[in-house]
């Protein structure tokens, strides 16, 4: 009943900025737009308190996905949808975290997986300050619902596995775990498609990286990328890159080490990255509902492609 009756009071409490969201929201044919930014804001959220791994906010957080995850018709591989785990902190102490993970069945690859995953884990409060992580990574959490909505409406050839990882922010440690537990036979995983920060970029740009590594995946992003809104941009992936590449850099990592194929997508850096000024009001609106329909774009290409 306390969860239930703080939700309450979260969505009270967001009213008056809902009804903006309602107002200003782009428009869209393939994902609810309006929805879209109204879990972004939610998840984003002071009452939220920066989504740190084993806090309340987090915990928060955590219920309120797999709220949205029931709502999009993804179905629990057990009676839950969480994987928990435990990290040790800086001080030797335990602290518990958990995975939100469902999947969509296919209707022609019933045993083959995509993994379409985002962190909703951020640095929680720091000082005194709150740091809301919206863009990082409120957003690609956000967009789990909406790819998932659309899913349930037009059934995917292949599985699709939807992953919010806890812990990315100390070093990866549930993307960790689901690879080192996964709910299917690892051998069964084709592909993961992983975002993290979609929502702010003043240049229209979203880049997709992976292809330097898996070149097959590249045709697919190539004709996207000639009618799709935002300027969708490979790369960020050689090595000699160095600071540029970010194979290593999200939660795609784990799955790359064990030779599983992925697209991260993401944008570069801003002044907001990893401040308390990480905030729903900084996102850009227009370029994150189109990312995301960009996004949409290229699972369903990936899902029609894979064999």
């Amino acid at each position: 009943m306390k969860l239930i009756f703080s939700f309450f009071l979260l969505i009270f409490s967001l009213s008056p900025m809902r009804a903006q969201i309602a107002a200003d929201a782009p428009k869209s044919k393939i994902i609810d737009a309006e929805r879209l930014l109204r879990d972004l804001q939610t998840l984003s959220a002071d009452e939220m308190a920066g989504r740190g791994i084993g806090t309340t906010g987090g915990i928060k957080a955590r219920e309120y996905i797999a709220a949205q995850f029931n709502t999009a018709g993804i179905k629990s591989f057990g009676e839950s949808y969480f994987q928990p785990f435990e990290v040790t902190g800086r001080n030797g102490a335990k602290i518990n975290g958990a995975n939100v993970v469902g999947y969509i069945e296919g209707k022609q690859f019933k045993d083959k997986y995509i993994v379409v995953s985002a962190h909703y884990d951020h640095l929680g409060t720091i000082k005194g300050e709150i740091y809301n992580g919206a863009d990082d990574d409120a957003s690609g959490t956000a967009a789990l619902f909406a790819i998932a909505e659309y899913f349930k409406k037009n059934k995917p050839a292949h599985s699709i596995i939807f992953a919010a990882f806890d812990g990315e922010e100390s070093g990866f440690s549930g993307s960790t775990k689901f690879i080192g537990e996964p709910p299917v036979k690892r051998e069964s995983i084709a592909l993961n498609i992983n975002m993290d920060m979609i929502a702010h970029n003043d240049l229209n740009e979203l880049y997709a990286s992976g292809t330097y590594h898996y070149p097959a995946l590249k045709p697919p992003l190539e004709r996207l990328a000639k009618n799709a809104k935002v300027k969708l941009i490979p790369g960020h992936d050689r090595p000699e890159q160095k600071s540029g590449d970010w194979t290593n850099q999200s939660d795609h990592f784990v799955f790359h080490r064990q030779k599983i194929p992925f697209i991260y997508f993401g944008v570069e850096d801003h002044k907001d990255y990893h401040q308390p000024t990480d905030d729903f009001v900084n996102i850009n609106r227009k370029f994150y509902v189109q990312a995301v329909e960009t996004i949409l774009e290229a699972v369903k290409s990936y899902d029609k492609d894979l064999k």
